[in-house]
């Protein structure tokens, strides 16, 4: 294949995101037999099946979801010097699509991505949350720029990807004012037997957790395993227990669920990292979070 078609690439994308060639058809207003045409001229130039029918719906196949992603940029890039020879502001900053490992508390993640927000680039942010393997899997793909997550990528993960430790921060158990006045008094010890919320056990966080306890002997009442940051600080407002969070964040995390700084779990650390790939590691925003990431995430 000497010269990627445009056209034909145009078709194919719109039949991927459509789901039919019936769809796409009414859609781009040509007939049917010229877009499966042209779809199976594609296929035949790239070398590879793209599209599979499950159902009454056409998916992508592996190498039609690299397509996809590619498709997908260079279809933006185009609306994007549309938007610029137009005038209309806003219309240079391109895009960042960042993976966030569904366990990572929001408020640090915010925290984390707010500098590419306001850089110069101005770029338009697409967040994904989802499970890191997945996330991994579609950083292989091009399908994000770049994973957010509280451990490494391993070889097991494929393909050519780089970690880079953006920092790590100590951890506190927090709560509602009225168990915060209950257990606060002879910290940590008054955890014993004390409601606690915990991430699930394949988090990082988990495991140090876990160990901690162990070590200290301290065994706490496990009230619920909850994946999402988020909601666990919603339970954690309406009193069911205690939680961990970041330090980093403490204000923040104060403020907006009404809970108290309990006390800091000395020698239990969280680990944050941007997994990239060397595809994107001259991407301005990416560059902005790394930059800015350990004046936020520090070992208080």
């Amino acid at each position: 294949m000497d010269r990627l078609n445009y056209q034909h690439l145009f078709y194919f994308w719109n039949v991927a995101r459509e789901g039919s060639v019936t769809r796409a058809s009414e859609k781009l207003r040509l007939a049917q037999p010229t877009i499966s045409g042209q779809l199976a001229v594609f296929e035949d130039a790239i070398g590879a099946q793209l599209l599979r029918k499950e159902g009454r719906r056409l998916t992508l196949t592996e190498k039609g979801r690299t397509v996809y992603n590619y498709a997908d940029e260079i279809f933006a890039l185009g609306r994007e010097l549309t938007n610029t020879l137009k005038g209309r502001a806003g219309a240079s900053g391109g895009r960042l699509s960042v993976g966030i490992a569904d366990a990572l508390p929001k408020l640090l993640v915010y925290r984390l991505i707010e500098p590419a927000l306001r850089s110069q680039e101005r770029p338009q942010v697409i967040c994904h949350e989802d499970k890191v393997e997945r996330l991994l899997a579609e950083l292989s793909l091009h399908g994000v720029d770049l994973v957010l997550a509280d451990a490494p990528a391993t070889v097991s993960a494929g393909g050519r990807v780089y970690n880079h430790l953006l920092g790590q921060c100590g951890v506190a158990v927090f709560g509602a004012p009225a168990l915060a006045a209950k257990y606060a008094p002879d910290f940590p010890r008054s955890l014993e037997g004390a409601p606690l919320l915990f991430p699930t056990p394949a988090t990082a966080l988990r495991r140090s957790l876990d160990l901690w306890f162990e070590n200290r002997r301290i065994c706490p009442e496990m009230r619920a395993e909850i994946e999402d940051s988020a909601l666990m600080k919603t339970f954690a407002a309406a009193g069911v227990g205690l939680f961990v969070a970041p330090v980093a964040v403490t204000g923040e995390i104060e403020r907006r669920y009404d809970v108290v700084r309990i006390g800091d779990l000395e020698g239990v650390t969280e680990s944050f990292y941007a997994i990239t790939v060397r595809r994107k590691m001259d991407h301005p925003a990416i560059t902005a979070i790394l930059e800015s990431a350990q004046d936020l995430l520090t070992l208080a």
